[in-house]
């Protein structure tokens, strides 16, 4: 008799994977070697039931632990294993990926269920203060809402939906499709379980109505571009009087006259005269807390970085602030009056007269190359 093949090898994982690897790479083949798929094939029919068997012990964390102390001996003598034993990932949701969905999930009997709403996205500009500091944003968001006249049941007021005579009341239909009993979809009250004969007149019998509903954002300090607010519950209303979905808010954040980001630092350029760079100064430049004085010792260098620490963005998680770095430059006047033009040629003379390190070693080299 051929022995068995080891588990992991069987699903293609290896013996330190997660469960999610493990769902994924057992969901992937199980679609793959599916009866359906391979109608009068043996041995997909075989390997099925050998994938389902290892998903069925490295999924269960006891068992999973028997098996690798032990092997094939350790789950075999506990009973386990085994083509019937679906429990963890559960053949309705293969059926769900292999019929696109078409086939309800979820136990038999009690009754139909009452699915969630969708999810929405709302788009929402904010000034790189608001990002910084945070805020408060009103938005108006168009959605589906539960209809107030029949509180959601689609039914008339003073009425109620009656029991689905076309699965009495289960929501799914059971059928059977190749190798299994599978359940589908109840055409006709579309997995609810209960039809409206008497319909409300508000919203047609849907239950829904569309509305405009404000809601308050609270924007946190330190958000960015592409940041999403998670608002629960304020999506699409869910049919049969399932849970609302969720709103996603992502924003965007807009561009600064002065300011440039990078993570939760901030940049900003500031000109300056060639007497402040030369001579020295105290200057005044802009933070997002308002104007704060920045010295310039003599002989500051056009380009030079200076670093205002804890003037940044405020990280979204920890609180914790960037810095500011402001980068002078020194600005090279276009128009000069005639004084302002005698004093800088009388400047250039003496400049030639006693040139500074760098231009001295410039012409030093210069010279040295060229003769």
């Amino acid at each position: 008799m051929a022995s068995k093949r080891d588990y992991y090898e069987t699903l293609g994982v290896s013996r330190e994977c997660g469960p999610d690897d493990l769902k994924k790479a057992f969901r992937q083949l199980a679609l793959q070697y599916h009866p359906d798929r391979n109608s009068g094939d043996k041995s997909a029919e075989d390997r099925f039931k050998e994938i389902n068997e290892a998903y069925s012990v490295l999924s269960d964390p006891e068992k999973r632990q028997q098996y690798d102390r032990f092997g094939h001996a350790g789950p075999a003598g506990q009973g386990f294993g085994g083509f019937g034993d679906f429990s963890g990932f559960g053949v309705e949701d293969i059926i769900n990926d292999f019929f696109g969905g078409m086939f309800g999930g979820g136990g038999g009997g009690g009754g139909g269920r009452s699915r969630r709403g969708a999810d929405l996205r709302y788009n929402l500009e904010v000034t790189l203060v608001e990002a910084v500091f945070g805020a408060e944003k009103e938005i108006v968001v168009p959605r589906t809402g539960v209809c107030r006249d029949c509180t959601g049941t689609g039914a008339r007021k003073g009425t109620r939906p009656e029991r689905c005579g076309a699965c009495n009341g289960q929501g799914q239909i059971t059928m059977q499709q190749g190798f299994f009993a599978i359940r589908r979809t109840c055409s006709r009250c579309g997995g609810t379980g209960q039809v409206v004969k008497d319909p409300c007149g508000n919203c047609a019998g849907t239950g829904h109505v569309r509305e405009s509903r404000t809601l308050k954002v609270k924007i946190p300090p330190g958000v960015d571009n592409g940041t999403r607010l998670k608002l629960r519950g304020e999506g699409e209303a869910g049919p049969a009087g399932g849970g609302g979905g969720d709103l996603y808010v992502v924003l965007t954040v807009k561009e600064h006259p002065f300011f440039v980001r990078e993570g939760a630092d901030l940049f900003c350029e500031v000109p300056i005269t060639f007497p402040q760079a030369a001579l020295g100064a105290t200057i005044e430049v802009p933070t997002l807390s308002g104007k704060k004085s920045l010295s310039l010792p003599a002989g500051t260098p056009s380009g030079h970085d200076f670093v205002m620490r804890g003037e940044g963005v405020a990280a979204l998680n920890s609180g914790r602030r960037g810095n500011l770095v402001i980068r002078v430059l020194i600005e090279v006047p276009r128009k000069l009056t005639k004084r302002q033009k005698e004093i800088l040629s009388e400047y250039q003379v003496l400049s030639e007269e006693s040139p500074g390190p760098i231009a001295r070693s410039f012409f030093e080299k210069v010279k040295e190359i060229f003769g």
